[in-house]
């Protein structure tokens, strides 16, 4: 039986990232989207707006830390707000370049965090991840 293919929403202000990320997450051929957006704020409006399309929200959100106008963190804490009221649970991974265990251990603190990628992220970890992923 093949996976069913998943929402994907990519949030990363780095255009570099964005490109090699939506080329390997394709690669794994567990995408059926890939939403991406530039800042947090512009991805919690998409939530908003999406919070009663299930078909319309991700499966799974790869979350940048440092981008403008709303980071990582400030989006995990209007997400926390956001989050009963979404018609679909959505995993939510912190990718980053950052190594410092401040950060790893600050992405522990949210529970809807599933866990802290280090960049750049390899195809294999894109499919270990998308391939464990519960599909509603």
């Amino acid at each position: 039986m093949q996976k069913a293919k998943l929402h994907i929403l990519l949030v990363d202000d780095d255009r570099i990232y964005q490109f090699a990320a939506r080329k390997t997450i394709e690669a794994t051929g567990f995408a059926e989207s890939i939403s991406v957006y530039s800042n947090g704020q512009d991805a919690i409006n998409y939530l908003k707006v999406n919070c009663e399309n299930q078909t319309s929200l991700p499966d799974v959100i790869f979350l940048d830390v440092n981008m403008p106008v709303m980071n990582g963190w400030e989006f995990l804490d209007a997400y926390k707000n956001l989050k009963s009221n979404l018609k679909k649970a959505v995993v939510i991974y912190v990718v980053s370049s950052s190594v410092d265990e401040i950060d790893v251990s600050k992405s522990r603190q949210y529970d809807t965090v599933k866990g802290y990628i280090v960049k750049p992220v390899l195809r294999e970890k894109f499919r270990q991840i998308l391939s464990a992923l519960p599909v509603e």
